[in-house]
């Protein structure tokens, strides 16, 4: 009988066996750096994959945590010198986990049966559960909720659940973007838009900013209004077939021969949707239309510094006489003084894209805004996908250390190119009291332009 398959026995084994254990990358990996347990870092997950590889370990209830543990924020992947494919491995130990059902319980099973195997299979459906979440916020029920004293009675978690639950935007990007949005001026490119799915529910004003920035660089823009995920919710989480299903349904959307670029605007999003020639390796009809497609996915901010942007034009002084404290020939700017931003890296834009001067010269062409280093810009800020929903502990001590780095900058803007992290700083700021604005950086760059 053939042996059953197994995502890291069947994995090719010189992925496996590339890691050196030479170190380098425990400092730059944030559980380890929290614990100093050996197990808690690449190298020592590594070395469990591959005593599963090597069929000296089989998957355990303690492998599978240790696996869900890993924030999966690739910052091993920046650092290592023999260039070791962790994202790979990762992705291929938690499918190996749930393979194994070692994590199986029935509350576990309903929740990931109901939301990564139900709600993000099928965006109407996630529509819908937005419309239901836009209620809840519009018609006073949140509020009575927070304000009765009735969390109290509640389990404490459910409490900290509920203070995370995001606003959910009074439109959806199909309400707002047309189907095709034309270039303005001559067109240079044809572009297709990925409205995402928690992106669209949350963020599609970024949406609407992103294709308007493109139409303003030459681009015809083509954003159909029903669009599926892309599936690194899945691919994360260990579902590797329901993400390769929904590889599929995006490829066959969007074909990539019809367009010079197919643009995300969410980092996490970005780094999964590039990698779609490795998820359907083996597909006789998919494999090779997988290659065209990580070619033309692009990152926004990646996108408009290769193809050169407009830069934005500071808007003209006011007559001298309009203002207070006018001087002749003195041109003031319509935004006042400079604005400080500040800009804080997603995890899978700068170590999974490799994404990081793109962003900060975008930022740079804004008039107004004066860009000040963040320290320790590329540490997870702990939101890691749904990790800030599975292991709030160590979401929150690495959002307490990102927001003390944001804090020191002095900065009135924080810009960052992904939903999840946009959600955790707004949480952080939230907490803290703090008077702390977050954007996407085609937000500011789409508001300069209105400006003008």
């Amino acid at each position: 009988m053939a042996a059953p398959f197994s995502h890291l026995k069947d994995l090719d084994y010189s992925v496996v066996q590339q890691c050196m254990h030479c170190g380098l990358c425990l400092p730059t990996c944030p559980t380890y750096d929290a614990t100093k347990l050996e197990r808690n870092s690449p190298r020592g997950r590594i070395s469990l994959m591959r005593a599963i590889a090597d069929g000296r370990l089989t998957p355990t209830e303690a492998f599978a945590e240790e696996m869900y543990f890993c924030l999966g924020c690739l910052a091993c992947m920046t650092a290592c010198p023999a260039g070791v494919n962790y994202a790979e491995l990762f992705e291929h130990a938690r499918a190996e986990a749930e393979a194994s059902g070692v994590l199986n319980n029935p509350k576990r099973n309903a929740i990931r049966g109901f939301s990564v195997g139900w709600l993000f299979m099928d965006l109407n459906r996630l529509k819908v559960f937005g419309f239901a979440m836009r209620l809840y916020q519009q018609l006073g029920v949140q509020w009575l909720v927070r304000n009765s004293g009735v969390m109290k009675l509640m389990p404490k978690r459910l409490g900290e659940l509920e203070a995370m639950t995001p606003d959910i935007q009074p439109a959806l990007s199909s309400d707002l973007i047309a189907p095709v949005t034309p270039a303005r001026g001559p067109q240079r490119y044809r572009v297709a838009m990925l409205t995402g799915c928690a992106q669209d529910l949350i963020f599609s004003d970024v949406n609407v900013d992103t294709v308007e920035v493109l139409a303003r660089n030459g681009c015809e823009v083509i954003t159909p209004p029903e669009q599926s995920c892309c599936g690194s919710l899945h691919a994360h989480n260990g579902e590797w077939e329901l993400a390769q299903r929904l590889a599929r349904r995006n490829i066959d959307q969007f074909p990539p021969d019809q367009f010079d670029a197919i643009i995300t605007n969410a980092g996490g999003c970005g780094s999964h949707l590039k990698h779609y020639a490795a998820l359907l390796k083996g597909d006789l009809v998919y494999e090779k239309r997988a290659h065209a497609w990580d070619a033309k996915v692009k990152d926004i901010h990646e996108w408009l510094m290769e193809i050169g942007i407009e830069p934005p034009q500071a808007p003209a002084a006011k007559p001298c006489g309009t203002q207070p404290n006018c001087q002749i020939g003195n041109r003031q700017s319509a935004i006042g003084n400079e604005q400080v931003v500040t800009y804080h890296e997603s995890c899978h834009l700068c170590h999974g894209q490799k994404i990081t001067t793109q962003p900060r010269a975008l930022l740079r062409a804004i008039p107004g805004v004066k860009l000040v280093e963040l320290p320790e810009s590329n540490w997870c800020c702990g939101s890691a996908g749904i990790y800030n929903l599975t292991q709030p502990e160590m979401a929150n001590q690495l959002l307490e250390r990102k927001m003390k780095h944001i804090r020191s900058t002095g900065a009135e803007v924080i810009a960052t190119g992904n939903p999840g992290c946009l959600l955790q700083i707004v949480n952080g700021a939230k907490a803290e009291g703090l008077n702390l604005r977050t954007a996407h950086p085609v937000t500011l760059l789409a508001e300069a332009y209105r400006r003008e």
